[in-house]
């Protein structure tokens, strides 16, 4: 956690920007940052907000401030966890933050070594010092940030600053580069004249370079303008070095300039973003406390993320800490078109860059690496290689004598070599990306639409490159909107096309990534480019190396040595435990070339996704009936248990969701079977975790592929799932409408059990609306039919369904003897699904019959069964009937504990049905109504 407050107040946690909320709040956290590890009083945080008058709400005010702050320090804590940065005690608050890890603080720290460093006589310390401090500065410290903390803190700091830079002036001129120093010191001479001691170091900087008349010059406008504002005569120091110039003393002369290679091309105007990428690189290249840098940095990414752009900012940035140089070589190890540098060829560059003349460089690669070492002993140089290919092309430039340091971009990981750190740069944050297309055009026209302008970031999938093209379009183009780009872009068959401009091509620098795979004498570099063309058939958030496997009909290992070496090119990225996923320019890219094999390959992988569902769906509940499936030759998903089971869906349910979405839209009439079988496999899950939206979506899109493939017992397994999931979102009237034509075509078909089991479906649907007589009439038709073709799955769900009708008529003994007989079913052969649900609507009859203490105990027991099969439905109907019945019984805290644990699970659960029963509860308890709830189950 690092707090910074000179310049936009905020965190950077994790290795990325955060926001400290309002003003207000920024307030607080400034407040707290200053006095990190200390006890801030709650007194001082409203005297430093508010002063002298404070509101009546400012204690509560604070209390607000804290809990926004400590959301944004510990997002992932949860409401119930414990504070751990931002603590709580007695009278007040302490942010454990290392003080050092707040610029404001860290500035101090470092004006203070910078003091003792000088009167030590280190000069050069002293201004690395210096400029370590002046560095934290991004603008005005805590900009818009109101109290009188804030004020008093701003002045007192901005004061320090300006104290800096006269000291650094100084010290400057001290060692004699006084010619470097004058252009910014002319700069803030002008800014602050009224400061005496800037302009003495100007004086002594002009009089030392042999400029006397413009040192004297310096000293009358500055006493002048001290009569003018102030009233005073120019200080003792001032005149008494205006005299030595007068006196014409000779000034010791300038130090020899000696030659040094400078060789960074020019840095970018106006770099955007990379804040913390930049911050990892500078503290290795120019560590804080003067250590020696590391001796390899290595920038690694995408094609066209932006590596080179950050290296050289970087390295201009750090230059000062090489004093003895800065040398460049592109090795060119990824442009499309052109021989990539040999080893012998950089190396060439390099010692003639040093002052070698070519006919000494040696022709033996040994002895040319000796030669290169031996001239940079005792030197500090910083080595700037561009595009390496790989690591072998740069391994014999990396090892550097103690205090040199080499900077390499490549597309490739270069981790594995010694002493090396690498910086991988992914995508541009939104803010980032959007200030960048800004300056690449008129700000103007990205504010005027600032939609469109987030969705051509999207689009160009913050990739530095793909922005820097979309830029130049519209800088060549005034007459385009960013909207008219945007729809030219959202078309994928022209993306690629479209992000064209000059030489510049997104497409160019992705094809010499996938070139160098495929050309490669490395089998499994062939294979991860084969790999790269069959992830793009598959339109998933991300891959398993099992997904991967199935695509490349190989064993698991290989397919996972060929996705870490896609990785280790920066053409997948690793996401969760063994899932990897592919940015959409990279998809396109891929997409655009014929896979031979396609329909093979999906089948392959939409096998393995139907029989891993179908195998976790049993171990979850081996009691609910699954479809029939096509036949398919994959191996499942390997999970042993229920919570093993649940938590693979759990986590792979946006994959199996789009998988299925995308196989029922394909031609190939197996493929949109295996889609269709996929996504009715998957309703049992989701009707559990309440996913009803998708699990809506798939089936009516298997309804399609059923009728366009005239297939009616998919259609009516299809009906089915679209029925449950209306009817759990208490849209009954839709539900039974999709029932009826279940019922249909179990009858046309002959499948009875399907026709038992759409019979007990309705008469849930009926118990929603209050039909209770129609619910029983159902029930007992199913019943019959379910004892005929003995289904005890079947009785024991027409039982619970007869229990619960006649429950609501209020004829308690039939409906405690049918659901005391389907309880007793369910435990006989272990259905934990249904025995939760049987024991819920148990407890709701006992509490209508008015035994309150049995219901609850009846209720106690079916959510602890809820939550062991992870059924989110029963869960709710057992916490709301809960509250309820420990309403009636007196007792207000556990009543308010159970409302309080199922409003939070609808919230979850996004079910506007169950939000309304909450709020019912709630106005029932605030109101102390005794009334019983309808419609809970």
């Amino acid at each position: 956690m690092f707090i910074a407050l000179l310049g936009p107040v905020l965190g950077r946690l994790h290795g990325r920007e955060v926001s400290l909320g309002a003003p207000r709040q920024q307030a607080i956290a400034a407040i707290l940052a200053c006095s990190a590890g200390k006890v801030v009083l709650k007194e001082h945080l409203i005297d430093g907000l508010w002063g002298e008058d404070p509101p009546k709400s400012a204690e509560q005010s604070v209390y607000t401030y804290v809990a926004g702050l400590r959301n944004v320090l510990e997002p992932g804590r949860g409401s119930r966890g414990e504070p751990r940065i931002l603590v709580g005690v007695p009278g007040g608050y302490s942010l454990h933050v290392d003080p050092l890890h707040v610029d404001c603080v860290a500035f101090s720290a470092r004006l203070e070594d910078a003091a003792r460093r000088r009167a030590e006589g280190d000069l050069e310390g002293c201004l690395d010092q210096l400029d370590l401090a002046l560095e934290l500065w991004r603008g005005p410290a805590l900009p818009g940030v109101p109290g009188p903390f804030a004020e008093a803190r701003r002045l007192h700091l901005d004061e320090l600053r300006v104290t800096a830079m006269e000291r650094r002036a100084e010290v400057m001129v001290e060692l004699g580069r006084y010619q470097e120093i004058l252009p910014s010191l002319m700069k803030l001479v002008n800014e602050q004249p009224l400061r005496e001691g800037l302009r003495e170091s100007l004086m002594r900087a002009l009089h030392l370079s042999g400029r006397q008349a413009e040192a004297l010059e310096v000293f009358r406008d500055g006493e002048h303008l001290l009569a003018e504002e102030l009233g005073v005569d120019p200080g003792e120091r001032l005149r008494a070095y205006r005299d030595v110039i007068l006196r014409g003393e000779t000034p010791a002369p300038a130090p020899p300039i000696i030659t040094v290679p400078r060789q960074l091309p020019r840095d970018l105007l106006g770099f955007v973003g990379r804040t913390t990428e930049q911050l990892r690189i500078r503290s290795h290249l120019a560590p804080w406390d003067e250590a020696p840098p590391t001796p390899v940095v290595a920038i690694s990414g995408p094609p066209g993320a932006g590596k080179s752009a950050l290296a050289v900012h970087v390295a201009h940035a750090v230059a000062r800490r090489f004093p003895d140089g800065q040398l460049y070589v592109n090795l060119r190890g990824g442009t499309p078109g052109v021989k990539r540098l040999t080893q012998a060829q950089a190396l060439g560059r390099l010692l003639r860059a040093l002052g070698t003349v070519p006919e000494r460089v040696p022709v033996d690669l040994d002895e040319a690496a000796a030669l290169w070492r031996d001239l940079l002993s005792d030197r500090r140089v910083l080595v700037l290689l561009d595009d390496a290919a790989n690591l072998a092309q740069v391994r014999p430039l990396l090892s550097l004598p103690a205090g040199c340091a080499v900077l390499v971009t490549s597309r490739e990981t270069l981790a594995p070599a010694d002493d090396c750190v690498q910086v991988r740069l992914g995508t541009l944050q939104d803010a980032e990306a959007v200030t960048m297309l800004a300056r690449l055009t008129e700000a103007s026209r990205t504010s005027a639409d600032p939609a469109a302008t987030t969705r051509l970031v999207r689009l160009c999938d913050g990739l530095p490159l793909a922005l820097r093209i979309a830029g130049a379009r519209l800088a060549s183009r005034p007459d385009w909107t960013v909207g008219m780009l945007v729809d030219r872009l959202a078309d994928e068959q022209r993306r690629l096309h479209e992000l064209e401009s000059g030489d510049l091509a997104v497409r160019s620098g992705l094809t010499a990534s996938w070139q160098a795979l495929h050309d490669s004498d490395h089998p499994t570099d062939r294979t991860a480019a084969r790999l790269l063309l069959l992830l793009a058939l598959i339109r998933v958030p991300d891959v398993s190396t099992e997904v991967a496997a199935a695509l490349l009909n190989a064993p698991a290992a290989e397919a996972e040595r060929a996705l870490d070496r896609l990785v280790d090119a920066n053409l997948v990225e690793r996401g969760r435990a063994w899932h990897y996923q592919m940015h959409d320019l990279v998809r396109l890219f891929a997409s655009e070339h014929v896979v031979a094999d396609r329909v093979a390959c999906l089948d392959r992988v939409l096998g393995y996704y139907l029989v891993s569902v179908e195998h976790a769906t049993r171990l979850m509940d081996p009691h609910r009936v699954q479809a029939d499936s096509p036949a398919v030759q994959m191996r499942p998903h390997p999970v042993t248990d229920r919570d093993e089971a649940h938590d693979w869906l759990n986590a792979e349910e946006p994959n199996l969701v789009a998988a299925a979405a995308q196989a029922m839209d394909d031609p190939d009439e197996r493929i949109a079977r295996l889609g269709a079988a996929l996504s009715i496999a998957l309703r049992w899950f989701q009707r559990h975790s309440y996913s009803l939206v998708d699990m809506i979506s798939l089936c009516q899109r298997a309804l399609a592929v059923a009728r366009r493939l005239s297939d009616d017992a998919m259609a009516l397994e299809a009906h089915g799932g679209i029925a449950s999931g209306f009817g759990h979102q208490g849209q009954a009237d839709t539900a039974v409408r999709h029932l009826n034509e279940e019922l249909k075509l179990a009858r046309r078909l002959g499948d009875r059990f399907a026709e038992q089991r759409a019979l007990g479906n309705l008469a849930n649907s009926y118990v929603d609306v209050g039909r209770h007589d129609l619910t029983l009439r159902h029930a007992m038709a199913q019943l019959k039919i379910a004892t005929e073709i003995g289904s005890q799955v079947g009785q024991r769900y027409a039982l619970l369904m007869a229990g619960h009708a006649n429950g609501r008529l209020r004829r308690f003994a039939e409906a405690e003897e049918c659901l005391t007989s389907a309880l007793a079913m369910a435990r006989k052969v272990g259905d934990l699904g249904h025995e939760g649900a049987i024991l819920g609507v148990l407890g709701l009859i006992k509490i209508d019959e008015g035994d309150l203490d049995a219901g609850v105990e009846a209720l106690t027991a079916g959510l602890a069964v809820a939550r062991t099969v992870k059924s989110l439905n029963t869960e709710m109907n057992c916490l709301i009937t809960l509250a309820r019945a420990h309403r009636l019984l007196g007792r207000p805290r556990q009543a308010r504990a159970f409302l309080s644990e199922a409003a939070s699970l609808s919230r979850a659960m996004q079910s506007a049905e169950f939000s309304r029963q909450v709020a019912e509860e709630r106005q029932a308890q605030g109101a102390g109504d005794a009334l019983p709830l309808a419609g809970l189950v």
